[in-house]
Formats: structure tokens, sequence, C-alpha cells
């Protein structure tokens, strides 16, 4: 009886000055965020965007500076929060917007969840799943899982989520965020396959805030990829050219992270899992690759278009 709801803080807002507790679901987790400049300082200049929603829609949450080594961890994509002592501020216009998987959802998008340690200092609980009561009203995280053979028929840009048995994962390489900077992107390829299709998922797996498991990426492990985008290059032969790209809300498991995440009720990873047990190991292991340099997409036969 003393909570808020999301729908009720966005009309309220401007005028309370302190606001009643929030309990939310967590929907989707964006990657860890550094804005340290030389000039400017600040001891933990870190950033972290949520999505969470309530019974009556969905909002972004914040998470700033030292809360970031403290929480960011701790909240996943399930996580049910209890909120308090938070601030309201009018939402950053060019951050990136994860696609949400359920079209009937809500969505608030002119203010925004700030978690500070201080003014005010927040207070931020995790209710455990066991205690999460069916009449508090929190919305189920959904996926949008797509077999190999479905991913043909997708357009470019597209959101989707995938999960897969790893053939090939190639090693770390790295890009330049900005051709004259000195910071890079690390990423590597990988190659999964689910039973529908001769032809692989082709992954281009960036490495996000999950370093634990970006660097165990093995084959012959099951991978799951959420919020994934679909690249393909229309000038060419579209069917040779299209892979799946993380996005900056895409999170990575592999074997022996899967327990607990809500992806494992949804039909489509079950399928995979039944697909599996009907798969000869020792066959698998015989067509796996790891290492090596993976030049993709192929460069031209000749070398003037090149």
């Amino acid at each position: 009886s003393k909570l808020i709801s999301l729908g009720q803080l966005e009309t309220t807002w401007r005028s309370r000055v302190r606001f009643r507790p929030l309990l939310v679901r967590v929907m989707h987790k964006s990657r860890l965020r550094y804005y340290g400049k030389p000039e400017k300082k600040m001891d933990m200049p870190y950033q972290a965007y949520f999505e969470v929603a309530d019974g009556s829609g969905m909002m972004s949450m914040v998470l700033w500076n030292s809360l970031c080594p403290e929480w960011y961890n701790s909240i996943n994509v399930g996580t049910v929060l209890l909120l308090e002592q938070y601030a309201v501020k009018d939402s950053y216009p060019f951050k990136t917007q994860p696609t949400p998987r359920d079209s009937q959802m809500k969505r608030f998008a002119t203010i925004e969840i700030s978690l500070n340690v201080r003014d005010p200092p927040t207070k931020i609980s995790i209710i455990s799943e066991e205690m999460v009561k069916p009449e508090w009203g929190l919305p189920e995280v959904k996926y949008h899982f797509v077999t190999r053979t479905e991913l043909d028929g997708l357009p470019n840009n597209h959101s989707c989520d995938v999960i897969g048995l790893v053939t090939f994962v190639g090693r770390v390489e790295r890009t330049r965020k900005k051709e004259d900077g000195e910071d890079f992107w690390l990423y590597r390829w990988a190659h999964a396959i689910d039973g529908t299709s001769d032809q692989p998922f082709i992954l281009e797996i960036f490495a996000t805030s999950q370093p634990d498991v970006f660097e165990h990426i093995h084959p012959m492990t099951y991978l799951v990829c959420t919020q994934m985008r679909v690249v393909r290059d229309l000038s060419e032969n579209p069917s040779h050219t299209i892979y799946l790209t993380t996005s900056n809300e895409s999170q990575i498991f592999i074997t022996g992270w899967h327990k607990g995440q809500p992806y494992t009720k949804d039909t489509k990873v079950k399928n995979f899992i039944q697909w599996t047990r009907t798969q000869s190991e020792a066959n698998q292991m015989r067509k796996t690759v790891i290492g090596g340099y993976y030049p993709f997409p192929r460069p031209p036969n000749n070398f003037l278009k090149y």
C-alpha cells in the first residue's frame, strides 16, 4: 500500500519532493559505460542503463558512479528490486533503446529513475524470486528466440534472441571505436547450430560487461545471445552475408550460466535442448574449430571492387 507505480510516477513526479518506494522487475540490462575524461577528476565515472517494469508499464533506470561496481553484477534481467530514495529526471534523448518483447507493455519514455550514492542516497533491495507474490502484478520477462531457418526471412536491423551449439569460435580481434582514436572494441566471431538448418548462426560477439563469459566461449558449449541485431549486406547475395551482431543491451550466456535464467522456460529453448539430446557428442566434436583469422563478410573476388 505504500508503493507507487511507474504510471503514477510519470504523472505526478513534478509535484513531489520525495517519492514512495518502487517495486519493479528488470527487463533489459545495458553494458557498463565508462565516461571518464582526463580533465575531470571523478572517482568512478561509470553508468549503466536498465529497463524496469511493473504492472503499469516500463521505464529506464540509471545506475551511477560507485553504485555500478557495487550493484551491476547483482542486478540481472529478471531481478525484482525494491527502490527507495531515488531521484527522477527527464530522460536522456540519445540513449539506445532495446526492442521490447511485449508489444502490449506501455513505455514511459519522458522520464528516468536515477540511482545515486548521494542526493539522495538510494537504497536498493533485491527481492528473491521465492518471495515474489502473484498479486504484485510484476510482468514476466519475454524473449523472441528465432531458429536458423527463420533467420533468413528477417529484415536488416531486426532484433532477436538465439540459442545454439558452438561449432567455431575465432580469436579475439579488435577494431577502433573512432578512426583516429586510441580506444578499441574487442570482439570475436562464433558459429552456432540449432539443428533446423545446414547453415550455422554467424555471430559477431563484442565484449560487453561479461568478460567471464566472453573469454570462455568454446566449441560444444550451449550459447544464448539476447537482443542481437540482424546485419544483411543488401548489395551482395543477402542469404550469404547475413549475420548477427551484439547490441548495447545484449546478454550472452554459456554452459554453466543458464541455471535460473528466465529464458529456460521458452519453448524454442526447450526444443533446442531436446535436439541436442539426439546428437552424438563425438560426431559434433569432429566438426568443431577454434581460433584463427576469420575474414567476414568475405572480401570481393577481384581487387578493384575491394
